[in-house]
């Protein structure tokens, strides 16, 4: 029983973790007007620097967004006893540095593992979309 609760557990938070992370990139996208023809993105270097800038900024601040769930979650759940813990719990876990919890619940040790995987490829997709946006801005003949 404690198996399936994890895994729905899991699956919640990563439907609600996708969700999130997507409003979030195309908010970034229409914040910064990446979703518009190159043609109107800000033409000198030093605004593609700071398209760029902002985008990774934006990006990190998503993260600890969803980093900040999960740690909500997981003191919903009793995981830890302070904010602190939990936050540096999921940030390790969700960038998969995995630094072992002492005391965490191993009842909810199958929800920790699979933040891993949720945050490698949240990050994963943060990549392809600024690495998308750096690769059109730094093309658009006009950026130079």
């Amino acid at each position: 029983m404690q198996l399936a609760i994890q895994l729905a557990a899991a699956a919640m938070l990563a439907v609600t973790m996708t969700l999130v992370h997507a409003a979030g990139v195309v908010g970034i996208a229409r914040l910064l007007g990446l979703d518009r023809p190159p043609c109107e993105t800000r033409r000198r270097m030093v605004g593609v620097s700071l398209v760029l800038s902002e985008v990774a900024l934006l990006l990190f601040a998503l993260h600890m967004i969803e980093i900040g769930l999960f740690a909500a979650f997981y003191l919903a759940i009793g995981a830890f006893g302070t904010a602190e813990e939990a936050i540096f719990f999921s940030t390790s876990a969700y960038s998969t540095l995995s630094q072992p919890a002492h005391g965490f619940p191993v009842e909810w040790r199958l929800v920790g593992s699979i933040e891993g995987l949720i945050g490698f490829l949240l990050i994963g997709w943060s990549t392809a979309f600024f690495v998308t946006d750096m690769n059109r801005l730094l093309r658009d003949p006009g950026s130079h």
